[in-house]
């Protein structure tokens, strides 16, 4: 039986057919077809904070892109440019911290590792072009940016990219503090990319999409790990 791998979901207005602008849980189908092809059975989650117990029924966990998180859940006020979505929020932060408490594989992308460094005691930088003074992260609405990452010798994301350093992303906020985890990854900006948990089976944060080119190194090293 193939793996089990839940993915965290959006829920936002759609359209489609003649269904106009309704409320709707999604993800963008690059994350369940990475998983699919990596060997796992993709599952996703719409928000729910009343308990995790779906956890019990999975065997790995992926925590997708979206919104900004809520600064209240690092210790700070909201800024202009912060927009948040309460209930993924909550129900998302749940999810983490149990599966980390299980010892669940969980791989972050992008609003991923942000939620990932937070349940781990860290912070965020609400708005990084204020930081680092350019917008290569997010280059224009709907635009990916690309750059090269630098990985730290040894670490596990070093080993899954090998010489392929290109990345692509699409975030105006990054990991400021990584709590208890520890940064395996930045840009040439110094822009936090990768963290690590060397504790755990397999805990491990991007800040760039790798699902956007089906890039199996990272959704392969979490099915397997989820089969171990």
């Amino acid at each position: 039986m193939r793996p089990i791998i839940g993915i965290t979901t959006y829920v936002e207005p759609a359209s489609w057919g003649v269904w106009q602008d309704l409320d709707t849980t999604l993800v963008p189908h690059a994350y369940t077809e990475a998983v699919t092809r990596a060997g796992g059975r993709a599952v996703l989650l719409p928000p729910d904070d009343a308990d995790a117990d779906v956890l019990r029924l999975l065997d790995g966990l992926v925590l997708s892109g979206g919104a900004d998180l809520d600064p209240a859940l690092y210790g700070a006020a909201a800024e202009p440019l912060t927009v948040t979505r309460p209930d993924r929020d909550s129900a998302e932060m749940l999810l983490t911290r149990a599966a980390l408490a299980a010892d669940l594989p969980v791989l972050g992308v992008c609003r991923g590792i942000q939620m990932l460094a937070v349940a781990a005691g860290g912070a965020l930088h609400q708005h990084l072009p204020d930081v680092l003074g350019h917008e290569k992260h997010r280059p224009a609405p709907g635009v990916y940016g690309s750059h090269e990452a630098r990985f730290t010798p040894g670490s596990r994301i070093a080993a899954l990219m090998g010489d392929d350093r290109e990345v692509h992303c699409y975030h105006h906020q990054g990991v400021a503090d990584p709590g208890t985890l520890i940064v395996t990854g930045r840009a040439e900006d110094g822009t936090v990319e990768a963290v690590e948990d060397p504790a755990h089976r397999f805990v491990l944060g991007v800040q760039w999409h790798p699902e956007l080119y089906s890039d199996q190194r990272l959704f392969g090293a979490l099915v397997t790990a989820a089969t171990a």
